[in-house]
């Protein structure tokens, strides 16, 4: 993505809900290459960070609630999470959590009006990742819906996004540069799976990375493609069931 540090607007933060943290460590640790130590400044307890090379670059935490899916979840960044939370109920969206205050801001859990989860982060002495597009870090993010307008309208009120016109594949900018690109769900999809936002990381490798996935447990959803004018890609599961992607870090968009 276009974008190199968190700004207003923009994807600021991953956040891995998992129902074995121990397990995720290692998974991601061996795939990517990060540091994983608990975060001794959280209230809630049990979150771990992941760093490289003292970067933070994504968080991973004990499922919050029965029910909620594994799953990785995107931060945008908002100057106010309360006033933030007003935008998003009037353009027809939802608050499932918060807004709640924690030692480095004020966070909120989110729903569009089709369905994708997302959170709101407010920083403070946190502002979010500290690497961007580099192997091992978060670089792109894409909604997956099957209500394109309806989201575009939504995520264009909420946050002033702009969308680059494309039948294929529009995405999403703050001021045309591009972060992230939205995918309309046909029946290719099962009908069970809800819009969500997935999480894109940068490597090295795409096929290396998808073997290192398969052969630690995990399983290759998309097998890893090279995009015509674009990057190469794939979309991965990782053991306990949640979805991201990989691109080969140096094609960003």
């Amino acid at each position: 993505m276009k974008l190199h540090e968190p700004v207003t607007g923009g994807p600021c933060w991953a956040e891995l809900g998992t129902s074995d943290l121990e397990a995720a460590e290692r998974f991601y640790a061996g795939l990517f290459g990060w540091h994983c130590a608990a975060d001794a400044g959280a209230r809630a307890g049990g979150c771990t960070v992941a760093r490289l090379d003292g970067a933070a670059v994504a968080a991973l935490v004990p499922l919050d609630r029965r029910g909620r899916p594994v799953a990785w979840n995107v931060s945008f960044a908002v100057r106010d999470a309360d006033a933030a939370v007003r935008q998003v109920t009037a353009a027809g969206g939802t608050v499932e959590q918060g807004p709640a205050d924690v030692d480095a801001g004020r966070s909120v859990v989110a729903a569009d009006p089709t369905g994708a989860v997302f959170q709101l982060w407010q920083g403070r002495s946190f502002p979010g990742a500290g690497l961007f597009n580099a192997p091992g870090s978060l670089g792109w993010v894409e909604l997956l819906t099957r209500e394109p307008g309806r989201a575009a309208d939504f995520y264009t009120t909420v946050f002033g996004w702009t969308v680059t016109a494309s039948d294929r594949y529009p995405q999403w900018g703050i001021d045309g540069a591009d972060f992230g690109g939205m995918v309309t769900m046909d029946e290719k999809f099962p009908h069970e799976v809800p819009a969500h936002w997935l999480p894109y990381f940068a490597v090295a490798d795409v096929d290396t990375a998808a073997a290192d996935t398969t052969d630690a447990g995990g399983t290759v959803l998309m097998l890893p493609t090279s995009v015509p004018e674009g990057p190469r890609i794939a979309v991965l599961r990782d053991p306990q069931g949640a979805m991201f992607g990989v691109y080969r870090a140096g094609d960003e968009r």
